[in-house]
């Protein structure tokens, strides 16, 4: 199983000031699609599709923030297609509504990122064998991730009893389209809390695991 990981919105805690003017963001929100490997490449083919569509250059990296809502709501007909057609390919997401955060839990945001997916992601991934991370090394919570790993890898042994092994593969989102694919998903999904963008969202809710902390 294949599991691509990406995130939307900062860890930052400026909220007395605009987001995009000097202040940080509402909501975060991490997502991920959980896909067989020998299912991986109709993930690619929807980004190959939206290339296309956009007439974007197949050596650029289009970020979900580029995306228009008509691209975004193309993309989201095509997921949904994909997922009704396919029910082993799973998207889950989860956001967090930063405001409400305590003070005691932000001063360390990488504890509450782990501590999101692992909401999110590991009850996906429980009755697999072996699981691929795979994520962006560009991402600051690379710096992280041994922890990362080490905390979803002993609540999966220890407090839910599993076997699943976690394989962490931090990778170049410009050589890994399906990261690109997930990238699109999450700021469509954070967008919805951010910018009360419903549109592309709603094109999905039914198709998608969508979960709320500190709401």
């Amino acid at each position: 199983m294949n599991v691509y990981l990406d995130e939307s919105g900062d860890l930052g805690w400026v909220l007395d000031k605009p987001y995009r003017n000097g202040g940080s963001s509402r909501f975060m929100t991490i997502a991920f699609v959980a896909c067989p490997a020998e299912k991986k490449h109709l993930l690619r083919r929807i980004v190959v599709d939206v290339y296309r569509k956009t007439k974007t250059d197949p050596k650029t990296e289009l970020k979900g923030s580029s995306l228009s809502v008509k691209d975004k709501c193309y993309f989201a007909e095509k997921v949904r297609k994909l997922v009704s057609m396919n029910p082993d390919i799973h998207i889950g997401a989860i956001t967090v509504n930063k405001s409400r955060v305590q003070q005691h839990i932000r001063k360390d945001g990488n504890k509450l990122y782990n501590y999101m997916i692992r909401l999110s992601v590991l009850d996906c991934i429980k009755n697999e064998l072996i699981v691929n991370l795979i994520r962006d090394n560009k991402t600051v919570k690379v710096k992280s991730g041994n922890s990362l790993i080490d905390y979803l890898q002993t609540t999966l042994w220890f407090d839910m009893n599993c076997s699943t092994r976690i394989i962490d593969m931090p990778s170049d989102s410009k050589q890994v389209k399906n990261l690109i694919f997930i990238d699109w998903m999450n700021n469509l999904i954070w967008g919805k809390y951010e910018d009360n963008n419903d549109k592309p969202f709603n094109i999905l809710r039914n198709v998608i695991t969508s979960q709320k902390l500190f709401f």
